[in-house]
């Protein structure tokens, strides 16, 4: 998008593009650019959230006046929880989920709670006939162990592109495991809303301690595109707020 959007200024038209990957835009010098901190696949942040979606709109086509470019600027809020499950949808399972499991390392531990949530994400798929996962086209057990490798040593990637800057595998494979998490508990029985849902990942999973561990591990890199990663995307703010209550 941003070599069309040179292209068409050198037509005069004035271009403005959303950006989810703030690293791609910054190198590739787009004419004017909003960064938002959301998940990959929702540039407005999320579904039915009209006078949200219209704030990020608005503060794209705000940077349409400006000839200072190339023009990067980043949108001030994270996206609003939503609700992932099946709307009207009614699901009973006696099968009650287990708790954290105490013992074993970060990767032990990851492993085997999206073990325990496979069963529940594949009824999410089949209820709902789609899921957002496969952009990296890993498993959520590829996933969960190359982001408990960033605990560790230098992982050597097990994402299927390893074309992948290193910041970009590691966004696109936190925000895919997120997903799968997601999707998965909004089917487990009992009434789910965005916001328990949010705080169930964030302060009840093994996946959310990793990904708490993991923006401090990131913050330490010199690299500012694990900088920008560990600051501004990874977690959002509102849990960082809760976190620290």
């Amino acid at each position: 998008m941003s070599a069309v959007g040179r292209y068409l200024e050198e037509q005069g038209i004035p271009t403005v593009q959303i950006s989810l990957i703030r690293e791609h835009t910054a190198a590739l010098k787009a004419p004017r650019a909003l960064w938002v901190p959301f998940m990959l696949g929702r540039p407005f942040g999320a579904p039915k959230e009209p006078e949200f979606q219209a704030r990020v709109l608005r503060e794209a086509l705000a940077l349409l006046p400006r000839l200072d470019g190339p023009v990067l600027e980043d949108f001030p809020e994270d996206a609003p929880p939503d609700r992932l499950g099946v709307e009207d949808h009614q699901l009973v399972c006696p099968v009650s989920f287990p708790g954290p499991i105490p013992d074993g390392s970060v990767a032990q531990r990851l492993s085997s709670e999206v073990a325990q949530l496979a069963a529940w994400h594949e009824l999410s798929v089949l209820a709902r006939g789609r899921t957002t996962l496969g952009v990296t086209g890993a498993t959520p057990a590829e996933l969960a162990t190359f982001i408990a490798s960033w605990l560790g040593e230098r992982p050597e990637g097990v994402l299927k592109d390893p074309t992948m800057a290193p910041a970009v595998a590691l966004k696109f494979a936190t925000d895919e495991l997120k997903s799968f998490y997601y999707e998965a508990k909004a089917m487990q029985p009992g009434g789910h809303t965005s916001d328990s849902i949010l705080r169930w990942f964030w302060l009840e999973t093994c996946a959310g301690e990793a990904f708490l561990a993991l923006r401090k591990r990131l913050g330490q890199e010199a690299d500012p595109s694990f900088k920008g990663l560990a600051t501004l995307s990874m977690v959002p703010r509102v849990v960082l707020a809760m976190v620290q209550e």
